[in-house]
């Protein structure tokens, strides 16, 4: 695909994104009135782009911080659980069961409280360690099966566990199977996308995962193209092989650029303008939605998409009009279980259907939100 835009004026820093200014300060305002219209008989027809982060989301383990599979899914246990500091300065639970948000008024997660932290369920967290141990038995690859290079890593424990957790290729077989059209962009901060084109190029095409030969009969094209997106002060820019496309004219080529995409491929964003904007809204992922579009929906799933938008991950961006080109930023609460889903780890795990229900309950909550002009 060509250029969508010009960028004479732009410098090399511009290209790549390096130049990480201030971001504007102004969080997000409350939504103008809808004039979103939808019809229910659009829902079937609806293409879906699904968004889709690596670790701690499909993946258990994470090349940058440099943890294995057990320690991935113990580091995901401290943002989960759930006390609060006493006032003689201990650490009390306030919930024995792991929850995407917390139990009560006053709850902070052991993460927030202390930062990561090594073998948490083997000190202050030992009473998780059932569940830790629980769910890595879940991960473990199928017994009497040869380790798949890609598809299987072992863990610090020594047992072969999955690399990818099978509720993603079931997410997959799953939409096919209902007929409908749709892609996958992985959009990662880390260094794990290589890898994981290539994992799923092997299970789609050589039918190599043992749980899913069948994958293979799916027709899923994998673009092994890696792609980069990249903020600055002055927009965005998304690059992938011979492919451009930038905000200079406008926010509507990048969301036509994503919405046309094709099989499954993916983008490394931009880490360095995140950690530049404190690890807020302001400086996460961005992600267009365009509520007048009765041809596709975006939906992203990552595990750090919080409703605390000054420690959230994904940079939301809504469509003022139709065929615009301005956006407005929007509250991760405003589309959170609409487009936007916070992945439950562990229900990943313990739950084959897992992502395919969080798909059909953002599809459903969609709809409703368009027809009833709240969104």
């Amino acid at each position: 695909m060509a250029e969508m835009t010009m960028d004479g004026g732009h410098n090399a820093r511009d290209h790549d994104g390096t130049d990480t200014g201030d971001a504007p300060q102004t969080l997000c305002r409350e939504p103008p009135v809808s004039r979103w219209l939808w019809s229910s008989n659009h829902e079937r027809k609806k293409k879906l782009i699904l968004h889709i982060d690596l670790n701690n989301t499909i993946l258990i383990s994470d090349t940058v911080t440099t943890q294995g599979t057990v320690a991935a899914l113990e580091y995901f246990l401290t943002t989960v659980t759930w006390g609060r500091m006493s006032r003689e300065g201990n650490w009390e639970w306030l919930s024995d069961s792991p929850s995407l948000q917390p139990p009560c008024d006053g709850a902070v997660s052991y993460y927030s409280q202390f930062g990561r932290v090594m073998g948490f369920t083997s000190a202050a967290g030992r009473c998780f360690r059932r569940i830790l141990d629980q769910h890595l038995d879940l991960l473990l690859w199928p017994n009497g099966i040869k380790g798949d290079r890609e598809l299987a890593v072992k863990g610090e424990d020594g047992r072969l566990y999955h690399w990818i957790l099978p509720s993603f290729f079931q997410l997959l077989k799953d939409l096919v199977q209902e007929g409908r059209e749709f892609a996958v962009v992985f959009r990662t901060f880390g260094g794990d996308l290589p890898r994981v084109l290539r994992a799923v190029f092997r299970a789609l095409n050589e039918g190599a995962h043992p749980l899913f030969p069948e994958l293979s009969d799916l027709s899923l094209k994998v673009n092994m193209a890696l792609g980069k997106i990249r903020c600055n002060k002055r927009g965005i820019v998304l690059t992938r092989d011979e492919d451009r496309v930038s905000t200079r004219n406008g926010e509507r080529g990048l969301y036509q650029y994503l919405s046309s995409v094709q099989g499954l491929g993916g983008f490394q964003d931009h880490f360095e303008w995140w950690a530049s904007n404190t690890f807020s809204i302001r400086g996460g992922k961005p992600f267009w939605v365009d509520p007048f579009d009765q041809s596709v929906q975006h939906i992203f799933i990552d595990d750090n998409i919080r409703q605390n938008d000054e420690d959230t991950i994904v940079h939301p961006k809504v469509f003022l009009d139709p065929d615009g080109t301005e956006t407005r930023m929007a509250c991760t609460s405003e589309l959170y279980d609409i487009t936007l889903v916070q992945t439950d780890l562990l229900q990943a795990i313990s739950d084959l259907s897992y992502f395919t229900q969080r798909v059909h309950i953002c599809l459903e909550n969609y709809e409703r939100n368009l027809q009833q002009g709240e969104v």
